[in-house]
């Protein structure tokens, strides 16, 4: 099975592409459409259906969603209409589509990618991946195995969730200068090291095309940290690795 579709569903866009999950590589452009506004279960599945199509895509096919997701089913949708939660996703999904699908939380398939293929990979202890878009999303692996749904962005700082305060959307809807975003960003993963203790923090998320303009401003940690190797695709190429790891 080495050519999955992966899709990856987020808070203002769902991309996907098909995927050689053997080498971690794209084997076709993506395809990107703009997260609808009412995001409800009938119309994002809709936009899903859109991209199988979009690549006649028979096959099998991993799904991110941008929460938690136990057994299929999502349990929280900070990000996304709230009457997805109690829904089965892969059942949902599985229908519209018409192809066999796995659905995860998206930050878990942006780690499951850069753990595997990126800046995460050979690495072992603990490594903690962060992507910083509409919100914050978290995956957090110990020698290489996954704790899912770890959804560390909800931590409070300051009285509020951190992705409030630290998220890219957070930086765009405020106006924050990069040095004052990047302050935010090294209080909260000061945190977030006091909490885990990471050998590794990935950053990922849109924002990490970005990294030269935050990353030399985050002082003071003891962990390494470094951009995602795979940038905004590592939810993609995660999606469609997740298929296989069942």
């Amino acid at each position: 099975m080495a050519h999955v579709l992966g899709v990856d569903i987020g808070g203002s866009g769902v991309k996907a592409a098909p995927v050689d999950t053997s080498t971690g590589e794209m084997i076709a452009e993506r395809q990107k459409f703009d997260t609808p506004q009412p995001s409800t279960p009938e119309a994002v599945t809709e936009v899903v259906q859109k991209l199988v199509a979009a690549f006649s895509w028979t096959g099998p096919a991993g799904i991110t969603f941008p929460g938690v997701v136990a057994g299929g089913v999502i349990q929280t949708a900070a990000n996304l209409d709230h009457s997805w939660i109690g829904v089965d996703a892969v059942k949902a999904f599985g229908t519209a589509s018409k192809l066999p699908v796995t659905v995860l939380n998206d930050a878990d398939a942006a780690g499951i990618a850069e753990v595997a293929f990126g800046a995460g990979q050979g690495v072992g202890g603990t490594v903690l991946l962060l992507t910083l878009g509409t919100g914050i999303g978290s995956a957090l692996f110990t020698d290489g195995k996954l704790v899912p749904n770890t959804e560390f962005g909800h931590i409070q700082i300051r009285g509020k969730d951190a992705e409030r305060r630290a998220s890219e959307h957070a930086r765009e809807e405020h106006g924050l200068s990069w040095g004052v975003w990047a302050d935010r960003v090294d209080e909260y993963l000061t945190h977030m090291e006091a909490l885990l203790s990471p050998d590794l923090i990935i950053i990922g998320g849109g924002v990490s095309r970005k990294s030269d303009k935050f990353l030399p401003r985050i002082t003071g940690l003891r962990a390494e940290i470094v951009p995602a190797k795979m940038l905004n695709d590592a939810g993609i190429i995660g999606a469609a690795m997740a298929v296989e790891r069942g």
